[in-house]
């Protein structure tokens, strides 16, 4: 009995090296698939100039310590408001929960968003939007603050994983109309992770 208790912390740690693992490769293949995305034509968001000299997106180094795990609290009484965007276009959005969760000694409690005519879309109905800016936005990440992709979870907690920060279009194109993230959305950190304000010629 004793044999088995003093296992159960090894066996812990090991899969939770197996799931970093596991994650690390699905952000070397996102990036890949990013850095496809882009130089493709016929869907990139590059201007034409762009698209012609493109190698790669330029990205933070790939850093466990920027994937974490933050607890859901629901926002069931939330009322749909108006987002401001780039343009003069509003779409329409609706706080889904706050996210709480540790980040670089810090205690983080910041809104996540639902898009209530995307969610009518078929693939996209358990899409959350996370916009935020950090004190990295002009300084090596894009000054108007990056963008997350999440999905609603199944219980009371989430996976944030801020190597998969990217860039809102319009960052690379003016014709692009893009969120503004929210006040309360600004993580007073600097976060070294995701897509860089560059590109690699």
């Amino acid at each position: 009995m004793g044999l088995v208790l003093m296992c159960l912390p090894f066996s812990s740690a090991m899969a939770q090296s197996k799931f970093m693992d596991s994650l690390l490769w699905v952000n070397y293949q996102y990036r890949i698939s990013e850095n496809l995305h882009f130089s493709d034509s016929s869907q990139s968001p590059l201007e034409q100039e762009d698209i012609i000299s493109f190698e790669s997106l330029d990205w933070y180094p790939i850093d466990t310590n920027y994937i974490v795990w933050a607890k859901v609290e629901l926002s069931p009484d939330a009322e749909p408001f108006e987002m401001p965007t780039t343009t003069e276009r509003k779409p329409v959005y609706r706080q889904f929960a706050w996210l709480q969760f540790e980040l670089m000694d810090s205690t983080i409690r910041i809104p996540v968003y639902e898009n209530l005519a995307l969610r009518k879309r078929p693939g996209f109905a358990d899409h959350l939007f996370f916009p935020f800016t950090d004190l990295s936005n002009a300084f090596g990440s894009y000054g108007g603050g990056r963008y997350l992709d999440l999905t609603v979870p199944e219980g009371d907690s989430i996976l944030i994983d801020f190597n998969r920060a990217y860039n809102p279009y319009c960052a690379y194109n003016g014709r692009y109309s893009c969120p503004i993230p929210p006040a309360a959305n600004h993580i007073p950190l600097t976060i070294k992770s995701g897509v860089r304000y560059t590109l690699k010629h």
